[in-house]
């Protein structure tokens, strides 16, 4: 199968869990990576998410990824890209990760594993509960709090229903949103996910923005290529 091409890399994905999809490239180009010297994805799957982290900074980026597969073949396309001496594959279970490293991150950014673009409800609700028993989001929390630098930053993606639960959890464990954008699939239709930035110090204010993928035409609306322009290649 052809490997998916951005102007930057190329990456294959049809063996991971996790492959190529609008949340982790709308994520990635969206997270903001300013000071980043260190840099940690979560549930990389194909590694997509690192790839760009890499491309945008000339940080150190490790990318922990449970599923065996998944890590490896984000393993070869690290080593096939520009960026192999600065990308590397943890495949470990986050939690475990989290006690044992000693490791500090500027940036922590993550499109959990257990949801994707193109789930169908029931499938969706599975691999929900699936998730909950591995790495509930008072874990992926608590974890993410030991891992960060003072003045680091957490950037995920989830959807819309989940992220309001999960901002909730987030306050009760001293970890503050900061940033928010909510992802509208097409102009008429209700938000299905949002991107959010958290740190350990509370803002004074909460930024704010919206964005929709695709026009009325169903072609990536301009918000969406000026946000990607510089990764995806458009015909």
């Amino acid at each position: 199968m052809k490997p998916f091409h951005f102007k930057q890399f190329s990456i294959r994905h049809h063996k991971s869990t996790m492959k190529v999809g609008t949340d982790a490239i709308l994520l990635s180009a969206w997270a903001n990576v300013l000071g980043a010297n260190t840099i940690l994805d979560i549930g990389t799957g194909c590694g997509v998410i690192a790839l760009i982290m890499a491309a945008r900074t000339n940080a150190k980026v490790d990318a922990i990824e449970l599923d065996e597969i998944s890590a490896n073949e984000a393993k070869s396309n690290f080593k096939n890209s520009l960026y192999k001496n600065r990308l590397k594959i943890i495949n470990k279970d986050f939690n475990e990760f989290a006690i044992a490293t000693k490791n500090k991150y500027d940036l922590i950014i993550s499109n959990p594993p257990f949801f994707t673009n193109d789930l169908l409800p029931d499938l969706e609700s599975r691999m929900n509960a699936r998730h909950t028993t591995s790495l509930s989001h008072y874990k992926l929390i608590k974890g993410v709090i030991s891992l960060l630098n003072e003045n680091g930053k957490f950037c995920l993606v989830l959807p819309y229903d989940i992220a309001v639960e999960f901002i909730k959890i987030s306050i009760n464990h001293k970890l503050h949103l900061c940033k928010k954008q909510i992802v509208y699939p097409k102009p008429d239709s209700r938000p299905n996910r949002i991107n959010m930035e958290f740190k350990l110090k509370k803002s004074s204010d909460i930024y704010k923005e919206e964005i929709v993928i695709r026009d009325i035409n169903n072609e990536h609306s301009a918000q969406y290529k000026n946000y990607t322009k510089d990764y995806l290649i458009y015909s």
